[in-house]
């Protein structure tokens, strides 16, 4: 089966990734993607380069396929990660600190992150939380109740 994503090197292409893996200057990711591309111009199969690079073969395809689609530097590359979507508004955020703050309800010492979830939702601050998303919330703002 011939392959659908040849890797072919220009002398200045390969001169370059030979630079970036000798010189160890470089992101381990980025050596690791240039020797892929070396060892793929050299005509090695994706399970030989995967092998001899201690790489998955997905990632020898994945590197291969974005070089003969988007070139050089984007093979080389890593793409942004955007993380997932903010749960809780700045204001939203901002009452869950004030209601940490507070005293807690009848009959309970202080404020579990349950218990703060659950008063958010009956306040209608939030149409749900988890206590896992108060938690972080409370972590990574000045607050910390964990």
């Amino acid at each position: 089966m011939k392959k659908k994503y040849v890797v072919n090197l220009s002398k200045q292409e390969k001169e370059h990734l030979q630079d970036l893996t000798h010189k160890g200057q470089s992101k381990a990711r980025r050596i690791r993607r240039a020797n892929i591309l070396l060892l793929a111009h050299e005509g090695m199969k994706d399970k030989e380069v995967a092998t001899a690079l201690n790489a998955a073969t997905t990632t020898v395809e994945r590197v291969r396929k974005r070089f003969v689609e988007e070139g050089l530097e984007a093979a080389l590359s890593e793409r942004s990660r955007p993380g997932g979507k903010r749960k809780l508004s700045g204001k939203q955020e901002a009452y869950l600190v004030a209601l940490a703050c507070t005293k807690p309800p009848e009959g309970r010492k202080q404020w579990t992150m349950q218990l703060l979830a659950d008063q958010l939702v009956e306040l209608e601050v939030v149409e749900e939380i988890s206590d896992e998303t108060v938690r972080r919330t409370l972590k990574k703002g000045v607050l910390s109740r964990g």
